[in-house]
């Protein structure tokens, strides 16, 4: 088992936005392990972090059961998990196929449950942790033409909301983030309607700094009561639950704007 005093699981892993998180809590001194369908694309993240990677498919419960197990046996149970996986199915609503609404909409719903579930079963006992929900523009607001990407982002949001009410008196942080833009990736071409100039290049690192300014106030549960965060390029939003003292309230402040991101056009 790692010796670390922290453990973090990402589940939804890639090289954008989890790939940004993961070299931050492997500076905060985190053991980090990395879950996606496709593991051979983290094979570069685990090299630069020491990151471990294992394969799993969120949608289904019993290899997101059996990930957490053998967490459990190679690092220990998670101090922070952060459900980061999303799928889409775009067209008109007429022309939709249902099995592609079915797998966009239960990838964000329940793999968000699945991971959600199997991390409070263990930070439970421990009475302290962490639980990270990513969400997006879709999940306050839907599209034209992207009504299953809407659907299970307004789940996922719903199920964080529930868990952070009913976790937090125990000692569980739940959040969860609203990414209100298109967060620059190397592996992502720039929308043609951006004016050159207009924005910072679009580098990982300008990904991770705005990771940077979500994970100082959230990382470690003991230092926000925060159960959600807009993170936009027209100004951020915090939203503050008081949920240990088990009635959550909630109140606003910006202060930051995160340069590197792309605003939507959809607005």
């Amino acid at each position: 088992m790692a010796t670390q005093s922290r453990t973090a699981v990402i589940a939804g892993s890639g090289s954008g936005l989890s790939a940004s998180l993961a070299r931050l809590l492997s500076r905060e001194g985190f053991a980090v392990a990395l879950a996606a369908r496709n593991v051979e694309k983290l094979s570069g993240l685990c090299a630069e972090t020491g990151a471990r990677a294992y394969s799993c498919d969120v949608c289904d419960e019993g290899e997101v059961a059996a990930l957490f197990d053998q967490l459990d046996h190679d690092m220990g149970p998670p101090d922070v998990a952060i459900f980061n996986a999303g799928a889409r199915a775009r067209g008109p609503i007429a022309e939709l196929d249902v099995a592609d609404v079915a797998r966009a909409v239960i990838t964000s719903a329940m793999g968000g449950f699945h991971v959600g579930q199997q991390a409070a079963r263990r930070m439970l006992p421990r009475g302290h942790g962490a639980i990270l929900f990513t969400g997006a523009s879709a999940s306050v607001k839907g599209y034209a033409q992207s009504a299953p990407f809407a659907m299970g982002k307004f789940a996922l949001r719903g199920l964080a909301q529930s868990m952070a009410r009913e976790l937090a008196p125990k000692g569980i942080h739940v959040a969860h983030f609203v990414i209100d833009g298109q967060i620059r990736n190397p592996g992502r071409s720039e929308p043609a309607w951006v004016v050159d100039g207009d924005q910072p290049p679009a580098t990982q690192s300008g990904t991770e700094g705005v990771m940077w300014r979500v994970g100082e106030r959230f990382v470690d549960p003991e230092a926000s009561i925060a159960i959600e965060v807009t993170l936009s390029l027209y100004g951020p939003t915090l939203t503050s639950g008081r949920c240990a003292r088990r009635r959550c309230s909630s109140s606003t402040a910006s202060g930051w704007m995160p340069t590197a991101m792309i605003p939507s056009n959809r607005r």
